[in-house]
Formats: structure tokens, C-alpha cells, sequence
């Protein structure tokens, strides 16, 4: 079948679920429900694989939280300090691991509890080594004093990521005892707490209203703003829900630098090289059947454009046209990951560290050096399930043991290079775990559409169910 013919077929069952979940909701005041699970049938032999993907993923965060604070590492690598947004995917897989049965609720409640209180009791304030500052965290924190790491930055998107992670939490420990009242409690006050007017930029310039990427103690707010398309798009629905001001004007900003590209017939798409950008968002806001006015225009809506970003990539692997070994249709995969360094140069090969890797087409790609990160298919299960499962069997048929590890499948490998990475990075395996459970199950977009904030920052930014 056409790509356009499966697109097609996507489109209808989006909006059959579209309609039937509009008439459900008409009792509740959500506008934006969840549609649940993806609507494709697996075979018993993909239902193991899965099992074992999702549970060996998870023991990453069993194993590099904080034995006290909750917080997650940045990656495994004993010298790693805390990632604030590895640990906002992680607050729902400990949630995922109870409803797996890998953990008991309670275990997965005390520890969600414990990363809530860190971040309620650490230190906020405009000290180069407080833990954050207006409501927002650095992005790495040390994981002996739980302070700023390595002069990094304030960090929206990241404590973005962490404010999605308690939101979830504040919808899935429903239960009414101590520790799951706590739960709501604090995750309440943190959300509130956050002052995202203190992140926007001036009201002139190429970053007019936009959310900053950051702030410094020693130079303050980051001269760049988040514009699209990226992996930020949830942050202006939650800075919306906040009550950040002039928040449409923000988001118009953010619009106007969408590329709406088409890198091979067919294929036309909002780009964006890094397949992490077209799956951050959609790990916490179902994007199925809703539309802002730029979508509407082009007639999809962001699930189907990361779908369609997805294919495209895997037509560029099958191009190849920088002939790296490895790439084809059944191996693919290019996004942000670690990769071999120029250790590894060879002829006119050259190759980089970690990178945000990317490939749109021949003529838009970032930093392609031949590696691939097995998150970056896996991720995109949800959008692309025929051709995503078939690309999980293949790498783990030609490789094997090679590129799985501890914690699964290892952050990336590059067969031109012949490398292997050793290493697990938290803000890939999270996305991994996650969207594999929305394609499964739907239960990470189920606890966070209902939201308040998500809802109303849907309506303010603009979005409307399909008619």
C-alpha cells in the first residue's frame, strides 16, 4: 500500500475514534479526550519482543534513581548527574511498571512521592548553586548535593518535561491514602509555583514572546526562543494552561518559522530532521484528531505529520545517500544520540561525538554520520507500526546481543564505524518506554488529556477537533 493510501487508512480510524470519543466526553467538559490505544493487532512473537524491550528499559529507572531523592541520572555512566527531564519521563514509567506488575503501586508511589519532595524542598533561588529559581530547575543537578551542575542552564523545555511527569502523576495516584494525597498536594504547588512570564522573551526581535530556552545566574535570560517546529510544542500548551501571558502571540511566533517541506513525493511535512522532536510532545498530549490554525490549513494534524516525518526518514536511509553501511529500509533511525568521536575517522569518514542527528531528506539532514539510535524507530511506534516492528526484528536479528545491553537496547551504534555504544541515556529510553505503552495501551495520554491545564491550554492556543 501507498504511503498516501496508509496515511489514508490512519486518517479514517483517527477519525471514526475522533467522533465516538467526542460523544463520550459531552458529560465530562473535555474537549481534547484521549483516543486510547493504537488500533493494531500483533502477533504473539510481538507481544514478547515488546515485554522484553519495555522491561529491560524500565530497570533503567529502577536502577538510576536517586535511592533517596527519586530523581533519575542523566545516563548510567557512574559520573552522571541528575537530568530534570530523564526524570519527568520517569515519573510515568515507574507508573507503567506498576501497571506491569514489575513493581507494586506503593513501591512506584513512594519513589514519584520522594522526586516530588526533592524538588519542593531544594533550594529556589538566584544562587549560581540553588536547585532552581522562579518555579523552574537546572538542567542537571549534582547528584551528591543536589545543586546546579556544570554552569548549565535554567531550563525550560527540561523542567517542562519534569512538569509533564508530574502531571501525570497528579492524575494517576488517585487513591486516598497518605501517600498518594501527597502525591496531589505537592504536584499542585509545583505546578504552581512556576512563573512563566519570567521566561519569556521581548516583545521585539526574531524571538518576539517566545519561551526562552533558558536562564543564567551569570548572564540571564538564554538570547534564544523556542520557535518551531521542535520538541517543544508541549511547552506552549502547558505555558498556556499556566496563564502565561501573552501566550497567543508567543505561539504565532512559534508558528511562523514552521518549514513545511516535502523531501520526497508525497511526503510533505512540518521538518524537522531529529525524530525526537516529532515524538517528545506526543509521549504526554494524544495529538490525534486536533488541530491548531496551521494545521488545519494543511489538512493533517501533528500525529499524522510525525507519521509522515517518520517514513520520510526511513526513505532517506533507504537513499542512503551518503552510503553508510547499514541503512535501508529495516534500519533506521536518526536523531539525537551518543556516537563514535573522530577516534573512529577513517578515509574521509568523520565521525562525532553526541549529537543532534537528524535526516528529513537529501537536502535537510543534522550531523548524519552513519549512526543510529534504536529509540529513535521505537519511539515512533505509535505513528508507524508496520514498519516500525519490522525494523525492531531486523536490528535485533542482524546484531543481536551487540546492541543490547543491561538496560535493553544501547543509545546507538554505528555500523560503518563499527561501534557499539556502552551507555544508556534517561531522555531516550523514557520516550521509548512510553510511546511503546501509548501504542499498547494509551495509558500515559489517558491520565494526562484530562488535565485542566492541558485542556485549557489547548482551547487558548487554538486547537479544534476535526469536523
Amino acid at each position: 500500500m501507498a504511503i498516501n493510501g496508509k496515511i489514508g487508512m490512519f486518517w479514517k480510524v483517527s477519525m471514526v475514534l475522533t467522533f465516538l470519543m467526542l460523544s463520550c466526553s459531552k458529560t465530562n467538559n473535555i474537549s481534547f479526550p484521549s483516543k486510547g490505544k493504537i488500533n493494531y493487532s500483533l502477533t504473539a512473537e510481538e507481544e514478547k519482543m515488546l515485554d522484553s524491550i519495555q522491561y529491560k528499559t524500565f530497570q533503567y529507572f529502577m536502577n538510576e534513581h536517586h535511592p533517596h531523592w527519586g530523581a533519575v541520572k542523566d545516563r548510567a555512566a557512574k559520573w552522571s548527574p541528575i537530568s530534570i527531564a530523564a526524570t519527568g519521563f520517569a515519573i510515568p514509567c515507574f507508573a507503567i511498571g506498576a501497571e506491569r506488575k514489575w513493581i507494586s503501586r506503593d513501591e512506584a508511589a513512594q519513589i514519584t512521592l520522594n522526586i516530588l519532595k526533592f524538588f519542593k524542598n531544594s533550594e529556589q533561588s538566584p544562587d549560581p548553586l540553588s536547585t532552581g529559581y522562579k518555579g523552574f530547575y537546572y538542567h542537571f543537578l549534582n547528584m551528591e548535593t543536589g545543586k546546579r551542575e556544570w554552569k548549565c542552564e535554567l531550563s525550560s523545555v527540561d523542567t517542562g518535561l519534569l512538569l509533564m511527569g508530574i502531571i501525570f502523576a497528579r492524575n494517576y495516584y488517585n487513591a486516598n491514602n497518605s501517600v498518594e494525597r501527597q502525591i496531589r498536594q505537592i504536584a499542585d504547588f509545583l505546578i504552581k509555583r512556576v512563573d512563566w512570564d519570567f521566561m519569556q522573551m521581548p516583545p521585539q526581535g526574531q524571538y518576539a514572546y517566545t519561551i526562552s530556552m533558558g536562564w543564567y545566574p551569570e548572564s540571564s535570560i538564554h538570547n534564544m526562543g523556542w520557535k518551531g517546529y521542535n520538541e517543544a510544542l508541549f511547552l506552549y500548551i502547558l505555558a498556556a494552561g499556566s496563564g502565561m501571558k501573552n501566550i497567543e502571540k508567543a505561539y504565532n511566533s512559534w508558528l511562523e518559522s514552521y518549514n513545511w517541506y516535502t523531501p520526497y513525493k508525497d511526503f510533505s511535512h512540518v521538518a524537522f530532521p531529529p525524530l525526537f522532536g516529532h515524538q517528545f510532545s506526543h509521549a504526554f498530549i494524544d495529538f490525534r484528531g486536533i488541530q491548531d490554525s496551521y494545521m488545519s490549513k494543511k489538512g493533517i494534524d501533528y500525529f499524522i505529520n510525525s507519521r509522515i516525518a517518520t517514513y520520510a526518514q526511513r526513505e532517506y536511509c533507504i537513499d542512503n545517500p551518503h552510503g553508510w553501511v547499514g541503512y535501508d529500509s529495516l534500519c533506521w533511525g536518526i536523531t539525537a544520540c551518543d556516537g563514535p568521536t573522530d577516534k573512529y575517522n577513517f578515509d574521509n569518514k568523520v565521525f562525532l561525538g553526541y549529537a543532534g542527528r537528524g535526516a528529513s531528506g537529501r537536502e535537510l539532514n543534522y550531523f548524519d554520520d552513519g549512526t543510529i539510535a534504536p529509540y529513535g524507530h521505537l519511539s515512533s511506534l505509535p505513528f508507524a507500526p508496520e514498519i516500525v516492528l519490522p525494523t525492531t526484528k531486523a536490528m535485533l536479528k542482524r546484531y543481536g546481543d551487540k546492541i543490547w545491553g543491561k538496560y535493553g537496547f544501547y543509545d546507538s551504534f554505528n555500523p560503518t564505524a563499527k561501534w557499539v555504544d556502552n551507555d544508556f541515556i534517561g531522555i531516550d529510553q523514557g520516550p521509548m518506554l512510553i510511546m511503546i505503552e501509548n501504542f499498547r495501551t494509551g495509558m500515559v495520554w489517558n491520565y494526562i488529556m484530562p488535565d485542566p491545564i492541558i485542556q485549557s491550554g489547548l482551547k487558548k492556543l487554538g486547537f479544534q477537533n476535526l469536523n
